[in-house]
């Protein structure tokens, strides 16, 4: 009894990840996508989906939950063990290229207005964080742009989604778009190509 137990509950548990990636990828596409659409591409009936969440809020939130988590510990990750601020948000970048799908569908929401899951506060810490290193780097010359930290944090925010839709449409090689990525990203903060293309293989390395 206790293995059929268990067997049951890996299904569930399997069922209910598959959901989860399935609803990403279908709210990626179309921030409005139905529970029942959901279902569908899942390949499951609608009440599969409604016995994991009661309802498409519940299902967001548990995406959300998810994907702060992964957020914030990417980018904590990346600034890791390192003063220089220019080292510091390459690997910031890169690390968040990892988790740059869930990372998207975040700011969509927050965009779109869907605060009933607190999407903006949530993500205020790790936008914070990152415009703090800019404005640091800013104030110490690392960096050099016309705009102010939080100005050009959000800038660096919408560049690596559109490198993302690159990569997507087939116009980029995804093996190189989270290096690509940091070294446009530094070179918009002023740093010069040359060094940017060194820093971001120093930190990949």
């Amino acid at each position: 009894m206790a293995a059929m137990t268990t067997g049951r509950s890996s299904r569930a548990d399997a069922n209910r990840r598959r959901i989860l990636d399935v609803a990403l990828a279908e709210l990626l596409r179309d921030p409005d996508a139905s529970m029942e659409r959901i279902a569908r591409a899942a390949g499951v009936v609608r009440r599969t989906v409604y016995g994991h969440f009661p309802s498409r809020e519940a299902l967001i939130g548990a995406l959300v939950d998810g994907a702060v988590e992964e957020v914030a510990t990417a980018h904590a990750a990346g600034r890791e063990g390192t003063e220089d601020l220019a080292l510091a948000v390459a690997g910031s970048v890169l690390a968040l290229w990892e988790v740059a799908d869930r990372y998207r569908l975040l700011v969509e929401l927050a965009r779109r207005g869907d605060t009933a899951q607190g999407v903006r506060e949530r993500l205020a810490p790790v936008r914070a964080a990152r415009t703090e290193l800019l404005r640091r780097g800013l104030d110490e010359g690392v960096f050099v742009s016309p705009l102010p930290a939080p100005a050009l944090a959000h800038v660096h925010e919408r560049m690596m989604f559109a490198v993302m839709e690159a990569v997507h449409d087939g116009l980029l090689d995804a093996r190189e778009a989270g290096r690509t990525t940091a070294v446009t990203v530094l070179t918009a903060a002023g740093v010069p190509a040359s060094l940017a293309t060194v820093l971001v293989a120093k930190v990949s390395d």
